[in-house]
């Protein structure tokens, strides 16, 4: 009776271990933390077969074991995995460096090798591996490595992947050190299995996410290079969402209840990287356009051509003037003078609103009026062709002769319409093209088949261009109609673009400078309110100007007076008033 007994014991505990590993194979294939995944797949090995210790490796790409988690209960040894200790033992090598023979001599490696499971009683009887290295580690630490059960990891493809080593297996009864037992050899070895596939399924899902990230990395460095004024545009607008959107989860006021899962935190990633890749199809002509008068080049010079023109004009009326013997000299050169001093002036202006700026007042607009009303004398030459045409017919011609003298505005319309641009340097047609880009934006996102945890990164990327009062585009989307991601990125991108470094129509702006406009703006309902307090509240902006940005643009900045209602006058603006 009671060898049946036992019997039955030993069938019980046996079918309870078959239960379990039943459900950790169904677990192991749940995780989708790569940490959490090799940490619970060591410890569940340790447990089923009762081990003091373990390490898990992992084959790199270059045939090595690499340590990627460690435990030894006794010794109070965690390391690797979500413990954040990394672990100091360089990785083992699979094959010698020169001979390329296998090497037999770790039991580890020669598991990975032969991919076989190994089952030692005793180390220090062992006469077929090289624990030299667990006996210093023993003389040093006062411990006593005895049994070892190595197996294999092997993917759907039967590559070898990883190696589990189990050490020192103890009676439950006693906790003396034991062999591990031909009961639990198999148990740990289906363990090894369950986990290889679910540890393959989540590389394959990694390696994917690295491929596609890449992909979108690669498109945005593309369109950074694409023009070398918006370089690292695409690169610097993730920084700063993710910076912000962290610092809303972390918010116990306004946003405490927003939370971004795992899935989440990619998904907000990836719209963050592809929020500018319709600029892939917008003109390089539009995007460089450095000056208002830049086409193929800035016209500026030719403009100051035709002021030298004037110049000479008024120096040859002068020089007649004073051959008349009834001129008065005198007068007559004060005003030459005066007129090449208005001349001088009004070149200099022409190339200050050529380079653009924030805004250009009415004031200005009328004094460029002024100057495109008056003429210059042009002149038409035969050019090359002409002589050609000539020689054809029979005549003769000079290449070059003056053939035709007129007068004509100074200005002609398309440059007039140019320099009267009041912000930046692009005329309406010119900045649609531009804003045109968030919508083949959209329509390049909306086409890729995203998988369900990337659903929104269309509605995320694509509303960085939208305001809150349902004025911006191309959607005219209103604040309740947004997510909170896609506020967060708006913010982002406004930050990032006042105050870069590089962008061709205005010079690099303070901190002070771009936060009062983003002021302004909260004001105007173009941003969030509540998002733009978050973001000075939580110091985003410093930290990311503290990376990004030159000494010489982080300035002191007074926060508290940006904070609150939107319709709120800053404090010094109420004093001032």
């Amino acid at each position: 009776m009671a060898i049946l007994a036992a019997a039955v014991d030993i069938s019980a505990q046996q079918g309870q271990r078959i239960q379990k590993l039943i459900e950790l194979g169904i677990a192991l294939s749940a995780e989708r933390n790569r940490d959490r995944l090799l940490e619970r797949i060591l410890l569940e090995a340790k447990g089923l077969a009762n081990a003091d210790g373990g390490t898990l490796y992992l084959r790199t790409e270059d045939d090595a074991l690499k340590f990627a988690i460690m435990r030894t209960d006794s010794l109070k040894i965690a390391m690797g995995g979500t413990t954040g200790k990394p672990i100091p033992f360089p990785p083992l090598r699979l094959y010698d460096p020169e001979s390329k023979q296998p090497n037999h001599k770790n039991v580890s490696t020669h598991t990975a090798v032969v991919g076989h499971s190994v089952n030692i009683p005793d180390a220090y009887e062992s006469k077929e591996f090289d624990f030299s290295g667990t006996k210093k580690f023993d003389q040093g630490t006062g411990y006593r490595s005895k049994s070892f059960l190595t197996v294999p990891l092997k993917n759907h493809e039967n590559e070898v992947i990883g190696v589990l080593q189990l050490l020192n297996a103890q009676d439950p009864g006693t906790g003396e050190v034991i062999p591990f037992g031909a009961d639990i050899q198999p148990l740990i070895e289906a363990l090894a299995s369950q986990a290889a596939v679910a540890l393959d399924n989540q590389q394959l899902i990694q390696a994917q996410r690295d491929l596609l990230e890449a992909f979108i990395k690669v498109i945005a460095h593309a369109i950074d290079r694409k023009s070398p004024y918006t370089g690292g545009h695409c690169e610097r607008v993730p920084v700063i969402t993710e910076m912000l959107a962290e610092a809303a989860v972390e918010d116990t006021g306004i946003f405490k209840d927003f939370r971004l899962s795992e899935d989440d935190w990619y998904e907000l990633h990836i719209a963050a990287w592809m929020h500018d890749c319709g600029k892939v199809t917008t003109p390089e002509y539009v995007v460089d356009k450095a000056k208002k008068l830049e086409t193929i080049y800035d016209r500026i010079e030719t403009v100051r051509a035709r002021f030298e023109i004037l110049r000479r004009d008024a120096e040859i009326d002068y020089l007649k003037a004073c051959l008349d013997p009834a001129t008065d000299k005198e007068a007559a050169r004060r005003e030459l003078e005066a007129r090449q001093k208005q001349l001088d002036d009004d070149v200099e202006f022409i190339s200050r609103i050529n380079i653009g700026g924030e805004f250009m007042p009415d004031p200005e607009i009328e004094r460029l009026k002024r100057i495109a009303q008056m003429s210059v004398e042009t002149a038409r030459f035969h050019s090359k062709k002409d002589v050609d045409e000539l020689k054809t017919k029979g005549q003769t011609a000079t290449e070059y002769k003056i053939i035709d003298r007129k007068r004509r505005p100074f200005l002609d319309e398309n440059e007039v319409y140019n320099l009267s641009i009041r912000r930046g340097t692009l005329t309406a047609e010119e900045r649609k093209v531009i804003n045109d880009h968030i919508v083949v934006t959209i329509d390049m996102l909306e086409q890729l088949p995203f998988p369900k945890q990337l659903k929104r990164v269309p509605e995320f990327a694509g509303g960085h261009h939208e305001k809150m009062d349902g004025t911006g585009y191309p959607r005219g989307l209103k604040r309740d109609q947004m997510s909170i991601p896609a506020r967060i990125m708006a913010i982002a991108d406004i930050f990032e673009a006042l105050t870069a470094r590089d962008r061709p129509y205005k010079p690099a702006k303070k901190l002070s400078e771009s936060l009062e406009i983003m002021w302004k703006m909260k004001k105007e309902a173009h941003v969030d309110p509540d998002l733009f307090d978050l973001f000075l509240r939580s110091g985003v902006y410093k930290k990311y100007a503290e990376r990004f940005l030159p000494p010489e643009q982080c300035d002191h900045v007074e926060v508290e007076k940006y904070l609150g209602p939107a319709t709120a006058e800053p404090q010094q603006k109420r004093a001032a008033g």
